[in-house]
């Protein structure tokens, strides 16, 4: 491909979605670089969702530079996730409001916009810290303008902005103890080089670079990291417990006030947006005061989202040490992903399923679910990054089945289809998985695995109909069951769908597990989403004690939305 001199806005898009993609690539090593601010494992993950958004907003966008632009901006200030997608997001949209200055995109045009990236980044912070992304985007930035102003071209403004990015991320250690300490350098500024690859890779043919195996902390390391000291006595990052993030409608003039209240009360402060409507982002142990801040100045928070960053650490270590120890997946040490046989794709709801199915020995995970289709673009991707020529596919959803089905003929690789219908159909499936069989050994036994379990869904109702099992108002808890294919599995006989109507919770539980679970049943794995709590899932494992004592329970954290309990009956 010829080199190009310019950057017009096909070219723009196409970095930006090249970025997407080599981000998804390697988020899980980036994710594993992660121990500042906190060692939660997810800068990689965050910066990859914050990009889908962009892509998104693209995709239904015109091609004009203005209208690109636009999108990215506003894709990347709405779909902005955690602290690494909101600083990404604020480069982007520094880089956005530079470029839609003009109709094609020179080297110096560029190099400014890269300036104006750096700037808007640190201007988002309310306490920059040297040896993080903001030192490798301004160190890039400076390089790639030096190189402009002296006449370089744009592959060559590229090349000394990646040149100076990456000598910049080697230093992070040096200016950032706890990297040293954890024997890694800065996560986002890792994620933040793949802006420049990309570049790279549609101005001149650069191959964009293999994901690194990144070894990480150990876990001596990362205990270290969670549990820093400040030297003066005062609170230090890793001691706040809550992430707290909204979107704010607040006037401009008093978002000054507002970081500078947030910073009495937490840190990793990083605010962005403009023109009355800011995505903003804190650490704290104050997760009310992080709301009333926005209220007292007048301002109105929405989609308010708390994380607990502690319990998602402690069972992020939980987990890990879990499956080290059941020998599903390689130790830390050795954490890159061999090449296998046959590799498995799963399409999974939540964050914990994916990591049951990565235990599982599934090596690629594509989001997706019930009102959440993955295209086929993004099942084809992770066909195409597993270590493997030959896939089985886990579509997990009735509707996503076509899609996958679509694969085979899109890839110089084997690829066959289990059409699991769930989330328990999938789990059922992997127990027979053989990642040294071939793709049509282990699609024939998991398919018959699959096809053996009876599975059910609790969930709420969107609007009122009625069922074969009673009216039902919106609102009201519904209980779905999907009998099994082969042998009914100890299910209950009866028909497909609605099977129990209640208005609490507990109550559709309890009425669907009596459809489901016959006295043949010897197996009920229960997948809880992310609204089932400790008191309603003691329900469900009494009323199996008392009406099926015999039956073997398991019970996973699943994550997902929408859905409070998955059921797989066996």
């Amino acid at each position: 491909m010829p080199t190009l001199e310019h950057l017009s806005p096909d070219a723009l898009r196409h970095t930006v979605i090249t970025f997407r993609d080599a981000m998804k690539a390697h988020a899980p090593g980036i994710n594993r670089l992660n121990v500042y601010p906190v060692p939660d494992g997810d800068t990689g993950t965050n910066m990859a969702r914050t990009l889908d958004a962009v892509v998104a907003e693209l995709e239904g966008a015109d091609r004009g530079m203005e209208t690109t632009c636009n999108a990215i901006s506003h894709g990347s200030l709405m779909g902005a996730r955690g602290n690494s997608g909101v600083i990404l997001s604020q480069i982007l949209r520094g880089l956005a409001g530079t470029m839609k200055e003009v109709t094609e995109g020179s080297a110096l045009k560029v190099a400014e916009a890269l300036k104006a990236a750096s700037a808007a980044a640190y201007q988002a912070v309310l306490k920059p810290i040297e040896g993080t992304i903001l030192t490798v985007v301004r160190e890039s930035a400076d390089a790639a303008h030096e190189s402009a102003q002296s006449g370089g071209s744009l592959v060559v403004v590229l090349r000394a902005a990646r040149a100076a990015g990456k000598s910049a991320l080697e230093r992070t250690p040096d200016m950032l103890p706890v990297l040293k300490d954890a024997g890694v350098v800065d996560a986002g500024g890792a994620g933040f080089l793949l802006l420049l690859d990309a570049a790279l890779h549609v101005v001149d043919g650069v191959p964009i670079p293999e994901p690194e195996e990144f070894e990480g902390p150990n876990d001596e390391q990362l205990e270290a990291a969670a549990h820093r000291r400040a030297t003066d006595g005062s609170v230090d990052v890793s001691e706040l417990r809550y992430e707290v993030m909204y979107f704010l409608h607040l006037d401009d003039g008093k978002i000054q006030n507002f970081k500078e209240d947030w910073g009495e009360i937490g840190d990793s402060i990083v605010v962005v947006g403009g023109d009355g409507l800011f995505n903003c982002h804190v650490h704290t142990n104050d997760i009310g005061a992080a709301i009333e801040v926005a209220i007292d100045l007048g301002g109105r928070p929405k989609q308010i989202r708390v994380t607990d960053l502690f319990e998602e650490m402690a069972e992020d270590h939980a987990k890990r040490e879990a499956a080290i120890a059941s020998g599903h997946v390689a130790s830390r040490a050795g954490a890159g992903l061999p090449p296998v046989t046959c590799a498995v794709v799963a399409v999974s709801s939540g964050d914990g399923l994916s990591e049951l199915f990565g235990q599982l020995g599934v090596q690629g995970v594509v989001t997706g679910g019930q009102t959440l289709n993955p295209s086929t673009a993004e099942l084809l991707a992770a066909v195409e990054a597993v270590n493997a020529q030959q896939v089985v596919v886990l579509p997990n959803n009735k509707n996503i089945i076509p899609v996958a089905e679509q694969l085979d003929a899109l890839t110089s690789k084997t690829v066959v289809v289990v059409p699991t219908k769930s989330m328990p159909a999938a789990l059922a499936a992997l127990v027979l998985y053989d990642p040294e069989a071939d793709a049509a050994s282990n699609g024939e036994e998991m398919s018959e695995a699959a096809e053996s379990v009876a599975t059910g869904e609790v969930t709420r109702a969107v609007r009122a109909t009625t069922t074969d099992a009673g009216a039902v108002s919106e609102g009201d808890w519904i209980g779905i069951v999907r009998r099994a294919q082969a042998g009914d599995a100890g299910a209950e006989p009866g028909d497909d769908g609605i099977v129990a109507i209640s208005g609490t919770l507990d109550g559709a539980t309890v009425a669907l597990l009596e459809e489901m679970v016959g006295p043949r049943a010897e197996i009920v794995t229960v997948v809880e989403g992310r609204d089932a709590g400790a008191a309603h899932t003691e329900v469900v494992r009494a009323w199996l004690l008392e009406h099926r004592p015999d039956v073997q329970v398991e019970v996973h954290r699943g994550g997902q939305p929408l859905y409070p309990y998955l059921f797989g009956v066996e």
